[in-house]
């Protein structure tokens, strides 16, 4: 039998990811999460994330059509769009952050106010219970509305049931009982995150179980056992000192993984980008999200989009919106573009699926 090789890896991570792009709900029940950023340079991750995945995708279904679809906006392994399953494996959820007394009786006063009207936004509450500012955890000020409202969704008190201008607006919102135990539920999340970003590392695999801490804190002391069982019964291969995990069912080397002579531009958080250690692994150069950076630190730019050739990342590209046209400026590992005639006409369609992604 043939060796499993990186290279298989690398193709079956490329093709698994990239699925033939379908229903906006059934490409979301398929990746099970998608990380959200607000960030919009030219257009959200989230966006960015679903074009690749969803028919005819344009920059703002998400966000249009949300209220309609079976997700909820909930903690993960980071902050994003659950299926509804999902969000049901990790409620009840029970903070790490004890509220005091006060706190408590703010809350439940809150809650009472957003039952009686139905839906508010975070200014109806602040008017009507005049909560101040607050430090927030970056330092700067922010309102202590948003911060207990922040808290009761975090602890399942709420959910956001649409978007103003970007502002949550909340109803209040109830967890029925689950029928399964916390082991079951537990390892059911663990496979959500596996079944996301695949193959995974030993060591990425560790740090997404640790992430789930924020997701379902009341199990955190569940982890380490949860990720022995984990890598019990997930298919596993070792390559040059490290171990690789991936679902049982899957086969890497399967013909159907073989490259498509197609360019793609991903998002900093697309699960093909997110995991910078595989990143390295595959690719062979070290790709930073850079908006935080200040701008004289920056090597890419600020919001620069790897750009996938095939099954390779070979560079980045930072695209903007000038006078109503696409602008993209491109960068190269190697210093330059591919020479392939190819690769010019797969890098002019992505260009131009991206101008009708963003209704240009």
């Amino acid at each position: 039998m043939p060796t499993l090789t990186l290279d298989d890896l690398r193709r079956y991570a490329v093709s698994r990811s990239l699925f033939t792009p379908t229903t906006l709900p059934r490409a979301i029940t398929k990746l099970g999460f998608i990380q959200a950023d607000p960030i919009r340079a030219p257009a959200r991750a989230q966006d960015l994330t679903l074009r690749h995945r969803v028919r005819d995708y344009r920059a703002g279904d998400l966000e249009q059509r949300y209220p309609r679809l079976p997700i909820e906006e909930d903690y993960f392994v980071n902050y994003g769009f659950v299926t509804r399953n999902v969000q049901a494996l990790m409620h009840p959820r029970t903070a790490t952050a004890v509220w005091d007394s006060a706190t408590k009786r703010l809350a439940a006063a809150v809650l009472d106010f957003i039952r009686e009207r139905g839906e508010v936004h975070p200014r109806e509450v602040d008017a009507t219970f005049a909560h101040g500012r607050v430090t927030n955890y970056w330092g700067g000020s922010s309102s202590a509305t948003t911060r207990l409202l922040d808290g009761m969704h975090y602890r399942g008190l709420l959910r956001v049931v649409r978007r103003e201008s970007g502002i949550r607006i909340y109803a209040a919102h109830e967890h029925p009982p689950h029928e399964e135990d916390a082991r079951t539920r537990l390892d059911a999340l663990i496979d959500v995150v596996v079944a996301k970003y695949a193959p995974l590392p030993a060591g990425t695999l560790v740090t997404l179980v640790r992430f789930l801490r924020s997701g379902a804190p009341q199990w955190r002391n569940e982890l380490g056992p949860a990720l022995q069982r984990a890598k019990q019964r997930l298919a596993h291969h070792r390559i040059d000192g490290i171990d690789w995990y991936w679902p049982a069912h899957e086969r890497p080397m399967s013909a159907r993984h073989a490259p498509s002579d197609e360019a793609r531009l991903l998002a900093p958080f697309d699960p093909i980008v997110w995991d910078r250690r595989r990143f390295e692994l595959f690719w062979q150069w070290a790709y930073r999200f850079e908006a935080y950076t200040p701008a004289p630190r920056r090597k890419l730019g600020y919001y620069a989009l790897p750009l996938l050739w095939r099954d390779a990342v070979i560079g980045w590209a930072n695209v903007s919106v000038k006078d109503g046209a696409l602008d993209a400026g491109m960068g190269y590992v190697a210093g330059r573009a591919p020479r392939e005639r190819a690769f010019r006409a797969a890098l002019d369609d992505e260009l131009d699926r991206f101008a009708v992604f963003l209704n240009l």
